[in-house]
């Protein structure tokens, strides 16, 4: 009798553990976005870059936002050294924008900024973004994954909420004349600057900005700059 029972646990152990194998062994899904896709523009923020050929001084500049709803991505539209980038947000990465946001400023306000330290570059999360970039109209439009940063950094003695855009590569089966390489890229904000973006990731303002939108662009075979 014993030995049954325990042939019978041993039985529903091994199916246990298949039952387990079979759901870690599922790959993850990459967040991707079609350039293509229908979206909706959103309106305009202001952010600022570190100047060209400036050491620790920074330039301001625009920065266009849609909304993929197909995606369920938010896109950030910007150009640096003639390249044309679109950076792009999923749901989990704007909440962990919004969250970091949050802990910032409980952090600026208590006066607990690191004054001096690289790593406050990452100081709050790092999230999964897409990045689509192309210099020229004619050019290989480069796409993939890559690693966001969330933290601060100073400038001139100011702290700045800043989104660290990490070098990624596109590497194309077909040619190797056609990869290409993005840079590291930063983007700093002012409190003021940030919450309108934290605003506009909000998942309620989207939807808000989708329903009384007249002008969503539809899917198109072309993609305009």
């Amino acid at each position: 009798m014993k030995k049954n029972i325990l042939f019978f646990v041993l039985i529903l152990s091994c199916f246990a553990f298949l039952a387990s194998c079979g759901t870690l062994g599922k790959p993850k899904e990459k967040f991707t976005v079609s350039l293509r896709s229908p979206h909706v523009p959103i309106g305009e923020i202001e952010t600022q870059f570190n100047a060209f050929l400036s050491f620790g001084s920074l330039k301001k500049d625009i920065v266009k936002v849609s909304y993929f709803p197909r995606e369920d991505a938010v896109c950030l539209q910007y150009r640096r050294d003639l390249v044309t980038y679109h950076q792009f947000w999923s749901y989990s990465g704007r909440q962990s924008f919004i969250t970091a946001l949050e802990q910032y400023n409980t952090d600026y306000n208590a006066r607990t900024l690191i004054t001096k330290n690289r790593k406050t570059i990452r100081q709050y999360n790092t999230v999964e973004g897409y990045l689509y970039w192309q210099m020229y109209r004619f050019t290989v439009q480069a796409k993939a994954n890559m690693k966001v940063e969330i933290g601060y950094q100073f400038r001139d003695n100011s702290p700045y909420f800043s989104i660290h855009q990490r070098e990624t590569e596109y590497k194309e089966d077909m040619s190797r004349d056609n990869n290409r390489t993005s840079p590291a890229i930063t983007m700093f904000y002012t409190r003021a600057q940030a919450a309108e973006l934290a605003a506009i990731f909000d998942q309620a303002s989207l939807q808000n900005a989708l329903s009384s939108s007249t002008g969503v662009i539809e899917e198109s075979d072309t993609d305009n700059y």
